[in-house]
């Protein structure tokens, strides 16, 4: 994958040693007072100056260095460093961040409205395009702090990131979801969908988001639907809907159930010669156990006080 960044070329020393000499540059300074004054002022300038140039970093930061306006590399390597004071210096976070993008709703395959939401871990993978692809500094700079002033920090740098991550994670998740159904109510029973895709849905919610923020230099670690719904203006049919398949799965078993019951009576009956039954009385025992197994309530038995054919 194409990138221009590349790692920091230029003056780089310890800051300790730097430091060191820093403090004992006042000796210097005030030895040049006393043969040339203009020496002295410049020499003082000079010292203090040399304050600016300190860079600390911590694992997983970096630096993005800028003289004037001309991109000088990226510094990654932590530790304390002094560094041309001139610099500009660009702090940024290369660790992994969370975001929870909230429920929203969308059409699915067949047109069904859906609420749904994912969660998803990204991190700074390329600081080149991450601070001058896209316009993240302008709008970390115009987001005032909470004192109210307006300046550059690396919190609101990550959130101008995070902000970018979460309007095309919106528009990802409305990409993905438009090509599945919900469930299998509408689509065949070896159709992908939503409920039933798991890791392949995710997996494909994974690579539209990692294709829209490759331009941005930011990597999607890992990315899941966390939360899936009917919208409020069709759950309520949806579920009456899934009540009546319930039903309806459940008779085909209790029915399932009472013929082979009833069958086995007859054969019962018949193997042993407890009574010999024409097609007649056949059809009204089968009628009768049918009846008695399938109801919803217990049925009222009527004896028959008489002969089997009174």
């Amino acid at each position: 994958m194409e990138t221009k960044e590349f790692n920091f070329r230029g003056f780089k020393t310890s800051g300790f040693l730097m430091l060191f000499l820093i403090l004992a540059f006042p000796v210097g300074v005030v030895m040049s007072f006393a043969w040339n004054i203009f020496v002295g002022i410049l020499l003082s300038v000079v010292w203090f100056m040399l304050f600016f140039g300190f860079a600390r970093l911590e694992p997983n930061e970096a630096v993005v260095m800028v003289f004037f306006g001309k991109y000088k590399g990226v510094l990654k390597n932590t530790g304390f460093f002094w560094v041309n004071p001139f610099m500009t210096r660009k702090k940024l976070s290369m660790r992994a961040r969370n975001l929870n993008v909230d429920p929203i709703k969308v059409n699915d395959k067949v047109g069904n409205p859906v609420l749904i939401g994912l969660v998803l871990v990204w991190k700074l993978r390329d600081t080149y395009k991450a601070m001058f692809e896209i316009d993240s500094q302008t709008m970390a700079s115009s987001k005032p702090g909470k004192d109210g002033a307006v300046a550059y920090t690396v919190s609101k740098q990550m959130d101008a990131f995070e902000n970018f991550v979460a309007v095309q994670s919106d528009a990802a998740l409305r990409q993905v979801a438009g090509l599945y159904a919900y469930d299998n109510n509408v689509a065949s029973d070896n159709e992908l969908t939503l409920r039933s895709g798991g890791e392949e849905i995710n997996e494909a919610l994974l690579k539209e988001l990692n294709i829209r923020l490759e331009m941005a230099g930011i990597e999607i670690v890992e990315a899941r639907i966390n939360y899936l719904a009917y919208a409020p203006e069709i759950a309520a049919v949806m579920l009456r809907r899934q009540q009546a398949e319930a039903i309806i799965s459940a008779r085909e078993k209790i029915v399932e159930g009472a013929v082979t019951m009833v069958k086995m009576a007859l054969d019962r009956i018949e193997d042993e010669c407890i009574v010999e039954l024409d097609c007649d009385k056949k059809a009204a025992m089968v009628s009768n156990l049918l009846v008695v197994l399938c109801a919803d309530e217990s049925a009222q038995p009527v004896l028959n006080t008489g002969s089997l054919y009174q």
